[in-house]
């Protein structure tokens, strides 16, 4: 499994060159001065950006350790595998001045996770599969709390999507983020160091045809849960150079539970 940039001093390629999906102006142009700044900030090692499908509605899953994490991620989605991301996100994003008519003007997902509106990011997401797009979620549903930074217990909205649109799901680990944007900084949230690097790997689709034939019980969208995190974990691992491991934690208990117990 080759790696597609690791020194942050090998040039980017051009966008028009690996990124022929038609998108909004606003999202190009903000992609173009990311991946400028993102250049200085931190080398890149990106892996098989060839299982992202180059075509058609996409999810991908993916684990969640800083807000960092959808620019980097973003990047390796659109100069790495030539597809527009459209995140599902809180809808805090989309209440910030300037931040908020950014988030729109790339055609953006916001959720409301505490009310009954959270169906509403859902449908939109559909649509947005159904119409061939790149759909990116959190299935944790915010930042990891595992101290020891694996994928954490996750939310069934990331599987109910999965189950009811009949698309690819690709799991996607990220690792090396939290060093440079760690959560709850203080005062300037970034740390500098010439030695950040962003790895992400995409893995093969995540099997759900057994799942896709039940009813949506609580039962079955827990198991569908199991399967992404499971598989986001597996890709980490890759990326730590580090055993899966046999705990996870459990947001609600605060402790780690085993696996094989869920």
């Amino acid at each position: 499994m080759a790696l597609t940039q690791v020194s942050r001093r090998d040039p980017w390629p051009r966008l028009r060159d690996v990124n022929h999906e038609p998108t909004e102006v606003v999202y190009r142009r903000l992609a173009k001065l990311l991946a400028l700044v993102t250049r200085w900030v931190g080398a890149r090692d990106w892996r098989a950006t060839e299982k992202v499908p180059k075509q058609g509605g996409v999810l991908v899953v993916v684990n969640h350790t800083s807000d960092f994490d959808p620019i980097a991620v973003g990047l390796y989605l659109i100069y790495g595998a030539g597809r527009w991301v459209r995140y599902l996100g809180k809808v805090q994003i989309f209440k910030a001045p300037g931040l908020g008519w950014l988030a729109r003007s790339c055609g953006q997902i916001p959720v409301d996770r505490h009310s009954e509106r959270a169906k509403d990011s859902l449908a939109a997401a559909k649509a947005a599969l159904s119409a061939g797009k790149l759909v990116g979620i959190y299935p944790e549903g915010t930042k990891g709390q595992d101290p020891d930074h694996w994928p954490m217990k996750g939310r069934t909205g990331a599987a109910r999507l999965a189950l009811e649109s009949d698309v690819p799901v690709i799991p996607i680990g990220q690792w090396g983020t939290r060093e440079f944007m760690p959560p709850g900084k203080r005062g300037f949230p970034f740390v500098f160091s010439r030695h950040h690097v962003f790895r992400i790997i995409a893995g093969d689709p995540i099997e759900f045809e057994d799942l896709r034939s039940q009813p949506l019980t609580k039962e079955v969208l827990e198991e569908a849960t199991r399967r992404i995190i499971d598989a986001i974990t597996s890709q980490v691992a890759v990326l730590r150079g580090e055993p899966v491991p046999t705990r996870r934690w459990d947001p609600e208990l605060k402790r780690h539970v085993p696996i094989e117990d869920r």
